[in-house]
Order: C-alpha cells, then structure tokens, then sequence
C-alpha cells in the first residue's frame, strides 16, 4: 500500500514530467518550435529508429501532446474526428468524430483536418472550418462546442486554434467576413470578437507574442501585419507591406518579432497588373450587366484567380469586386521583417528594425534560434539572418532535396529538422552554413509540421503517425 509520502511524491514527479513532456500546440512549446534538451536521433525511416508507426486517417494536423496523450484530427471516410493516441506505444485510446453536416471544401493538397489541436493538459481544443470549435477531456468526453459558419473561401481552413491564458483565440480570415475570436477556455463562450474586413483568405496561425510583461495576439493577412490585445481584441499596433495571402507565422526572439509573407505576384519583377476596371468591363462585359461570368473572363493569370476575385462566391466577379483585387495586387510586398515591440497604431515607418523582399517560403514558417533566423523556401532553399540586424548569414543554399515545403522546421538537440512534402526529412546544423547531416526518407508524403517529446521524434505523414528514437 502506497503511504500518503509516496502518493505525494508520485503527484510530484508526474507534475514535473507533465509540465516538460509536452508539445502543447502547433510548433510546440510558446510555438517556438524548439525542443530543448532533447536527444533525438539524425538517422531515422522505416527500417531504423522507428518505436512505432500507426496507421491514421488522412489530415495534415500536427502531433499535439501533453503528458502520455498525443492529439490529432483526421477525416476518415468523409467524416472529421478528433484522435488520441498513447505516446509510449502509439495505440489509438479514442476518436470522437466531429458533428458536421458538411465537409467544406479544400484545396486539391490540402485538407479539411488542417489545423493542428491544442492544449492545456486539462482539455483539449479542435478547430474544424466545417463546423467550429470543440473541446474534450483526456478520455475523450466533449466538454463544450462552439459553431462557426464554414469560411467564404474555397481552399479550406488551416489557422490552428492558439492558447492565450485562459481564452482561446482562432482566426478565420476569409474572402468574405474575416475575424478573430477569443472564446473562454472552460466554457466555449464568446469573449470578443474582432471583425477584420479588410483582410481576404489567410491560412497562418496567431501567434502570442510575450514581452515585457505584455501578451499580445500578432496576425499576418492580406498586406498588413496586425496585433491585438488578448484582453478584449482590440488593435494594438499594424505594419503595412505584407503579402496578399498569409501562410506562415510569425516567431519571436531576442526581443524582437520575426514575420514572414510571400504570394505570386508580390516581387518587384514579377507583380501582376490588373487591366484598368472600365477597360477590362468594356471588352469583356458581353452581356453589358456590370459582371463577368467565368465564361466572360479571357483566359490567363487573371481567370485563375477568378473564384479569389469573387468574393461572395455567386459566380460573379463585379466592378467592386475587381477593383479589389486590383488594389491588392498593386499594394502587395512579399518579405521577412524584424519588428520591434511598444509600439501603437501604424508602426511601419517606426517598429520595423530590418527587412528583405527575397528568398522567402510560402508556407513553412520562420524558425529563431540562438540569434539567428531560419527560412526555407521550395526547392530546398535555405536562407539565414543575423536576428538583431537582418544581416544575411547564407541564401539560398540547397540542402540537397527539391520540391516543395508546407512543414515548418524543427529543432531537436540543438539540429534543425525540415520535412519536405515529398517525405525526405532533412537534419542540418545551425551554424554559419547549412551542413547537412543527414536525410531520411519516409516513403510518404509529409505536410505536417513534426513534433519532438521526450527524447523522441513524432512524424505524420500521409497514411501514419511515427515515432522515432534510439
């Protein structure tokens, strides 16, 4: 029989462990996507290091984990659940599926089971742009829900559910009707809710920027760099010159915040120019009704972004609609910038401490670590800057595997880990030039951004989830 001394010194010692093994978010712990004192293996795959492999619905959420409890969510057979997983042997505990009536839509290599869960290691939180926000216990109970309307935008929902205190933030940037919210952790009730209308489809998720006693909410979107208070969603600051649409989040380090943003069209030698409003309307408005069709629309750049260009989706693009687009286009900038914290209103001329407008990624995030900033972008282009003075380390080196990038970068034992989409993971040094030691092929295709616990690697790819380790 345990005495009240043992019983205590368990509670103690699984306090302990619980508050160090865990990976409570996308990019893990303060999404700093730093593993710190962790030893994990440089040379893993199918054959060497794997502890286990399970097989999973598709989705491209990330490993949450807290404790012994692994969290994801996946859509298996048209329908969305939520999934958990024990950590030691990676046995499935329990899925709850989602209660939506109908899956939106995504993009042709995305996902309806995008965004990565959350957690506090009480409750864990899920977003589906099909239905909303949900949270559940440990054993899988649901403790609350919270509906939301399915986003305006035909590529699906990405922007994962972020932890501020006791409120739960999600952003929903859309073509039509974008916001951010703040939801009470314990009940799924509204806190504030922030319209954001001016900004379209955006896919990057919030990022809580602790400084000097502050805890602030920064979210990139279209052209503008925004922070909000998480008290009561207020603005606290913006920075103009961002892209038209937002994939990577930001990060933060050495007292300074680190964004980053590129779309097509956005670089100074290859900006797309709308044709003037009433020009375009006269040659091609046949039916003289003040809209275009689709079938109206002249072949080209422009038609591809005909569903964009329609912001209510009725299958028209109107004059306000095109003028719109128009105006994004001119006032896009893709870059990597450097933002000093205090600032209040329009900061651009005063917070941004450096900025560069190439070599950036699309989607995977900027990664901080021990003064420097590291970028990849597709292809396998690595780029790194000095962090306090944006002075260029290296750019564009390859690290050796082509193709694209949608995982952020890791690091585990003080090495950078980046997973390309083709499924080779890239191990490299953070030094003053990218040295790779060591690529590993999974044999499937890796969206998801890994996750490292305990002295143990955790990789989802396109049909598993895998734990590597020595």
């Amino acid at each position: 029989m345990m005495t009240a001394r043992s019983i205590l010194v368990a509670i103690i010692v699984h306090s302990v462990a619980t508050a160090a093994d865990n990976w409570p978010q996308f990019r893990g712990p303060d999404a700093s996507a730093v593993a710190t004192n962790s030893k994990v293996p440089i040379e893993f795959g199918p054959k060497k290091n794997l502890k286990w492999k399970t097989p999973l619905s598709l989705g491209h959420s990330s490993p949450c984990i807290w404790g012994d409890r692994i969290f994801l969510t996946g859509l298996d057979q048209g329908k969305l659940e939520t999934i958990c997983l024990d950590r030691v042997s990676g046995r499935i505990i329990w899925r709850q599926p989602a209660p939506v009536e109908k899956v939106e839509p995504a993009h042709r290599i995305g996902s309806p089971a995008a965004p990565t869960p959350t957690t506090d290691g009480e409750r864990v939180y899920v977003s589906f742009g099909s239905f909303g926000l949900l949270a559940y216990n440990f054993d899988g109970k649901e403790q609350w829900r919270h509906p939301i309307p399915a986003p305006i935008v035909e590529f699906g929902t990405s922007s994962s559910p972020v932890l501020a205190g006791d409120r739960l933030i999600l952003a929903s940037d859309q073509d039509m009707g974008s916001f951010i919210l703040a939801v009470d952790k314990r009940t799924g009730k509204k806190l504030w809710s922030t319209p954001r209308p001016e900004f379209r489809r955006g896919f990057a998720t919030p990022f809580i920027w602790k400084h000097d006693g502050v805890e602030e909410i920064v979210l990139p979107g279209s052209l503008k760099l925004v922070s909000y208070d998480a008290a009561d969603g207020k603005e606290r600051w913006s920075i103009r010159g961002m892209a038209r649409v937002a994939n990577a989040s930001p990060t933060a380090g050495d007292g300074l915040l680190f964004a980053v943003s590129w779309n097509i069209g956005g670089d100074s030698g290859d900006r797309l120019k709308m044709p003037a409003r009433a020009e375009f309307f006269a040659e091609h408005d046949k039916n003289k009704d003040q809209k275009l069709s689709l079938a109206e629309y002249p072949g080209g750049p422009f038609k591809d972004r005909f569903t964009q260009t329609d912001v209510n989706k009725d299958g028209f693009v109107t004059m306000t609609e095109y003028e719109s687009m128009s105006d994004q286009f001119v006032k896009a900038e893709n870059c990597i910038m450097a933002i000093r914290p205090g600032g209040k209103g329009d900061i651009t001329d005063s917070h941004v401490v450096w900025k560069h407008n190439r070599s950036l990624p699309y989607v995977s995030s900027p990664l901080f670590l021990n003064g420097r900033v590291y970028t990849v972008r597709s292809g396998g282009m690595a780029t790194c800057y000095e962090a306090k003075t944006g002075t260029v380390v290296y750019r564009d080196e390859r690290l050796g595997v082509l193709g694209d990038y949608y995982a952020s970068a890791i690091v585990g034992g003080g090495k950078i880990f980046l997973a390309s989409q083709k499924g080779t993971v890239i191990v490299y040094q953070a030094s003053s030039a990218p040295e790779v030691l060591a690529m590993n092929d999974l044999g499937e295709q890796v969206m998801a951004t890994p996750a490292v616990v305990a002295n143990t690697l955790f990789i989802r790819t396109e049909k598993h989830l895998m734990a590597f380790g020595e």
